[in-house]
């Protein structure tokens, strides 16, 4: 199959990238560089240097790869900085999207893949979060992904463009930048394995739902031909404690780190994990990696 994957140089789609060319695939990919490293993308690719926010490239990309499907990880990824820029989240998320599904539109693509988050669900009401749980927005970064969710459904109706929406639990793996808008595993990785405090914001028993990026990407891959309409939860269906995940670290790492605990940070979502259920059964899918593997190969100790 002919496959674009917007933001493939960076921390997910790189990987994406490698599971669809392990299938065979034909893939291009449009990413602008300001997160994406080249040095994560797999030689075998096409690559365009561009933005979102830019129809001509898309045109170009259409018009000279002809891709089947389409799938649709680049965003601006920071919750911080929408509060601060919630323009700018809007121009890439929200605008970068439709200018996608117009290019998707003209140039007949059968299917869009997009990554989407957890983040919409808010502050939790029951646990484990399904699909079904209220929507509650807290950030302009959850209203972008939102906003597209809902553009997705609406071109589908209007334009029998099919679609499958990907809401992401908290993601970590190889690639992972910890400088920057880097996730608590990659952090905690950079510390360890410098033998460095680590800092655990709290009593460190708040929860969260860590998935392996290689599972993340299988779920990817699975959706090029399953979940047709469906907006899907990708995790792995258990909750993890942050000390459980600094004490699991240290000892795969063998660091000497200690943890320094620091003041509880405002606006923390204290407990939150995902029901799978529904993704495993309609992608036909189901996560691979137990966290101990999954932190030994992001460590690059397996």
């Amino acid at each position: 199959m002919r496959i674009l994957v917007t933001g493939g140089a960076g921390f997910i789609g790189s990987h994406i990238i490698d599971a669809l060319l392990k299938k065979e695939n034909k893939v291009c990919v449009l990413d602008n560089l300001s997160s994406g490293k080249m040095e994560n993308l797999n030689p075998g690719v096409n690559f365009y240097h561009g933005d979102l926010r830019d129809k001509e490239i898309l045109q170009q990309i259409m018009q000279k790869e002809r891709p089947e499907a389409v799938i649709h990880q680049a965003a601006q990824p920071s919750v911080p900085r929408s509060i601060e820029d919630p323009s700018y989240d809007a121009s890439v998320n929200v605008e970068g999207s439709v200018n996608i599904l117009e290019a998707c539109r003209k140039g007949e693509v059968q299917k869009i893949i997009f990554s989407s988050t957890a983040a919409v669900y808010g502050n939790p009401r029951y646990l484990p979060l399904s699909e079904e749980h209220p929507v509650e927005l807290l950030a302009p970064y959850g209203i972008s992904k939102y906003a597209v969710e809902q553009y997705l459904k609406v071109y589908k109706d209007i334009h029998g463009i099919d679609f499958t929406v990907l809401r992401y639990a908290n993601v970590y793996g190889p690639r992972q930048d910890a400088a920057g808008e880097g996730g608590v595993v990659s952090i905690f990785a950079d510390r360890l394995l410098n033998n460095d405090a680590v800092n655990i914001y709290g009593d460190g028993e708040q929860t969260r739902d860590f998935i392996y990026v290689k599972d993340v990407a299988a779920a990817n891959a699975a959706a090029l031909c399953n979940g047709s309409g469906q907006v899907l939860n990708i995790s792995t269906g258990k909750a993890t404690t942050v000390n459980e995940l600094f004490y699991t670290m240290k000892d795969v790492s063998g660091s000497s780190s200690s943890a320094r605990y620091c003041s509880e940070r405002p606006g923390d979502i204290k407990h939150s994990y995902l029901d799978n259920s529904l993704g495993v059964k309609q992608l036909e899918w189901k996560p691979g990696y137990n966290l101990q593997q999954g932190l030994k190969e992001t460590m690059g100790l397996s």
